[in-house]
């Protein structure tokens, strides 16, 4: 199986286990496919990210509206074409920071298209950001199965406004999933990098699998309680 097939699978299964809007399990999608941006055969889409990101934010500088979206996209361009395959996008650190920079240009995306239009519909509003997003960083293959699948299921799931703290935590579990899935390779992943080189491998993949499962049953405890009183309602 192909590394972005592979790497897709593995986060749709934990972001139905932690989530149940189609804008969480889109976002944590989206995050499992950031990482593989450091290969070399993905250098054209990093100039391109940069150039984004410069075109974002000189029109932002000219409009004199908050420029810093482009800044960040900037970064990100820079972050991937600096990194070597599987060292510090593949990081904790790595997806520490890769987290918080496309969690800052959702939100700050948000938070402008908010301020310059008369939009209310907030679900809608995010929905296109994260289509936006996806083309960015899903593999073509990837996108022409994502697109239909998510906007169906905005139109067929029950619609909720989502928090930018779940914005982050989906994020991060997507992008973690993809350093998780790597470790278990035989080249291993160094979790500490740029700090360290130390490569981990299969036992750490095994332990991380573990604490996700762990935290999504955390995770969903108030929602099991509450299907559980209606259970007992009804009887």
């Amino acid at each position: 199986m192909s590394s972005y097939k592979g790497h897709s699978i593995f986060a749709l299964i934990l972001s139905v286990m932690f989530f149940h809007s189609p804008l969480l399990i889109a976002l944590t999608l989206i995050g499992a496919n950031i990482p593989d941006f450091d290969h070399k055969f993905k250098k054209d889409n990093v100039y391109k990210l940069i150039i984004l990101g410069l075109i974002v934010f000189i029109s932002l500088y000219i409009l004199k509206l908050p420029y810093f979206i482009g800044l960040i996209i900037v970064f990100l361009g820079v972050c991937f074409y600096f990194s070597e395959h599987r060292s510090f996008t593949h990081s904790i650190f790595g997806a520490v920071i890769l987290t918080a920079s496309v969690s800052l240009i959702i939100i700050w995306s948000f938070q402008l298209v908010i301020g310059l239009t008369n939009l209310k519909n907030y679900y809608f509003i995010m929905a296109i950001l994260i289509t936006l997003l996806s083309f960015l960083f899903l593999n073509n293959k990837v996108l022409m199965v994502f697109l239909p699948v998510f906007f169906i299921s905005l139109f067929v799931l029950p619609t909720k406004n989502i928090t930018y703290l779940e914005i982050v935590f989906s994020l991060f579990i997507g992008l973690f999933s993809h350093i998780v899935l790597d470790s278990f390779t035989p080249a291993g992943i160094k979790i500490f990098a740029p700090i360290s080189s130390k490569k981990v491998y299969s036992n750490f993949g095994k332990v991380s699998v573990f604490i996700l499962v762990a935290l999504a049953i955390a995770y969903n405890v108030p929602l099991l309680f509450g299907l559980f009183g209606q259970y007992v309602n009804i009887l």
